[in-house]
């Protein structure tokens, strides 16, 4: 049975968290795959940049990574200082940066009531 994230992760107790990756088999994420012949070394600096996107998103800071042919490992620390300065309209844009915005959080970005929406 899976534990929810919520109850994974605690900052309290403490900020740094081993987090694993892993493709399903026979995929490869870089090198030289043995199956079908081609090289996917490519991909590693693609992972490298989502990987930053992601943390600069999230306010985590990323302790260190390595990336291997089908799995990732990351360290990473929850910065809760940066997490707790920010407004609800950074919070909200940081998530459109990522995701297709809702038509509520897109309103209230731009200012309007939100009155009137409809759940």
């Amino acid at each position: 049975m899976t534990i929810s994230r919520r109850k994974l992760i605690e900052p309290q107790i403490t900020p740094f968290y081993h987090v694993i990756n892993r493709c399903v088999r026979r995929a490869y994420l870089c090198g030289n795959d043995p199956y079908n012949g081609k090289n996917y070394h490519h991909r590693r600096g693609w992972i490298v940049n989502k990987i930053k996107q992601l943390a600069a998103v999230f306010c985590i800071d990323v302790c260190a990574y390595a990336v291997m042919s089908n799995h990732y490992h990351l360290v990473l620390k929850i910065d809760t200082e940066q997490q707790q300065k920010l407004t609800q309209e950074a919070v909200i844009s940081r998530w459109l940066q990522l995701f297709n915005g809702h038509p509520i959080a897109v309103d209230f970005l731009k200012g309007k009531r939100l009155i009137n929406h409809t759940f």
